[in-house]
This record gives structure tokens, C-alpha cells and sequence, in this order.
């Protein structure tokens, strides 16, 4: 049931605080159907945890280096991991 199915820990890069990048990142998300959170790190980066389809998840990461208009993303860093069905929604912490 869960073939095909990963978790990835995303680690964004670049001017993404302050112009609005989570609530994009949460838009992106729940249009692919995937689940976790974002939240913006003390280094000023942001942090994304997803679990889904491994190929949604993958083009969800290249929307997620276009980044919103005001964004400026420089990096966005992939660690794949094992399905663990541990989120039910997708959701911004703070």
C-alpha cells in the first residue's frame, strides 16, 4: 500500500523569512497532495518535512527553488527517507 511512497526533509536556502515563503511552501504542498510542515530555522533558512508520492515530491522540491515572487532561493537540499505515515495534513509550525 505504501509503494512508491517516501519521506523527504527539505532544507531551503536563500531570502526566504519575511516574504511570505511558508504560506507558498503550504500552497505547493497541499496541491500535491503531500503531508508534513515547513518552518522557518533561527540560521534564517526554512525547513520543509514531507511524506508522499517520491515523484510529486520531487516536483513539488523544483517549485520550491522557483520560490514565491519575493523569495530568493539560492539551495534546496534533499535527504530522502522511509514512508512512516506520521502526518495527516500539511501545516505551517512556528
Amino acid at each position: 500500500m505504501t509503494e512508491g511512497l517516501v519521506s523527504a526533509h527539505l532544507l531551503i536556502t536563500g531570502m526566504v523569512q519575511g516574504v511570505g515563503y511558508r504560506w507558498f511552501v503550504m500552497r505547493r504542498a497541499k496541491g500535491y497532495n503531500l503531508a508534513g510542515y515547513v518552518r522557518n530555522l533561527y540560521d534564517g533558512n526554512v525547513e520543509a518535512e514531507v511524506e508522499g508520492n517520491k515523484g510529486l515530491i520531487i516536483d513539488f522540491a523544483e517549485e520550491l527553488k522557483i520560490g514565491s515572487h519575493s523569495a530568493h532561493v539560492t539551495n534546496v537540499k534533499i535527504d530522502w527517507g522511509e514512508f512512516e505515515n506520521k502526518f495527516k495534513g500539511f501545516e505551517i509550525r512556528f
